[in-house]
Formats: C-alpha cells, structure tokens, sequence
C-alpha cells in the first residue's frame, strides 16, 4: 500500500511540475525549414498551390489513407479549403489558402478540431537559385494553449523532423517529374 502511495505522490509532482513550468514557458512556435529542388520555380510554384498535391508529398496528409477529404473552391486560388477527418493521428480539420504571391509565397489557414482545437499558420516561400533550381522554405508557426505549451520543445523537434520528411519527399517528386518532361540533350561527337 505504501508502494502505492509513493508512486502516486511522485506522478502526482510531475504532473505538478510540468505544470509549473508550462506557465513559465512561451506558448508560440515558429518553425521554418528549407529545401533546394533541381526543377524551375514556376514548376515547383504550380505544384505547390494545389492543396490536393500535399497528398503526394505530406507526411500529415499520409497519417491515415481511410480519411474523410472535402474540397471547397477552386484549388490553387485564395479562399480554397481542403478539410479531413481521420483516425487518431489524423484528427479533424482544414487548410485553407489565405493568400498566394504569384510564384513567390503561398499562405495557409490551418484550423484544427480534434484532437483538440487549435489554429496553426503556414506559408511556402519559393527563390530561384539558378534557372533549374527553387529554395522552398516551409514555414508553419501558431499558439499551443497551456498547458499543451509544455510540451512545445518536443513538439518543435518532431515537427521539425516531420517536415525535413515532407520536403525530401518533394525534392524527390519533383525531381523526378522535372528529368520526365525535359528533353533528351545528346551529344554529337566528330
């Protein structure tokens, strides 16, 4: 019984604990992270605008196969909302495009619902570094409520990992697409 007693006491001071130190702690995020992709940026930018591509490349879009997805609007223009609802690790929310710079920057509304509600933006800056060659920063920053806020180091550092996955797997994407729709160069030897 006394076992007992001592284990609860001691979960008891971590949860406390933790606790504590959500109220000391920020409750905003900001994380940025950045890909060079050997395609044009207008390429990559027509790629990017449409939401439903994200299924392609998105691990967050890739948690559940079996999820519910509506679309409203016109995808690739301001005011089109992609909306899901998943499993447990889906949960139940929607992206909507709050503005687009023609070739340059997309921005998005996300609005979560389940598992718990939470407003999130993210927005995609593209840069030509050479004609065959985009920067595609992906930025996505917003509040966690306390005292979900005392779990934000952990969640910037899985985010982060989550996101260098996605833009690997776009870099690969379109890539490959790029080698697939430019023309053959040969060589002629005299």
């Amino acid at each position: 019984m006394n076992l007992l007693v001592t284990i609860l006491l001691v979960v008891a001071g971590l949860v406390a604990l933790l606790l504590l130190l959500a109220l000391f702690l920020k409750r905003s995020y900001h994380v940025a992270r950045e890909v060079v992709i050997g395609a044009p940026r207008r390429q990559v930018f027509d790629f990017l605008k449409l939401l439903e591509n994200q299924e392609r490349f998105n691990k967050w879009a890739k948690t559940d196969a079996d999820r519910r997805k509506e679309f409203r609007g016109t995808d690739g223009t301001v005011g089109f909302v992609y909306a899901w609802s998943g499993n447990k690790s889906a949960g139940e929310g929607e992206k909507e495009i709050t503005a687009i710079v023609e070739g340059e920057r997309i921005e998005t509304e996300l609005r979560f619902v389940k598992p718990m509600r939470v407003t999130a933006y993210a927005h995609m800056a593209l840069e030509s570094l050479a004609e065959e060659q985009t920067k595609v920063v992906l930025s996505n920053g917003g509040k966690l409520p306390f005292p979900l806020n005392g779990l934000l180091p952990l969640f910037e550092r899985n985010f982060a990992r989550d996101m260098d996955e996605s833009l690997a797997t776009l870099k690969s994407l379109l890539e490959e697409q790029y080698r697939q729709q430019r023309p053959a160069t040969c060589l002629v030897s005299e």
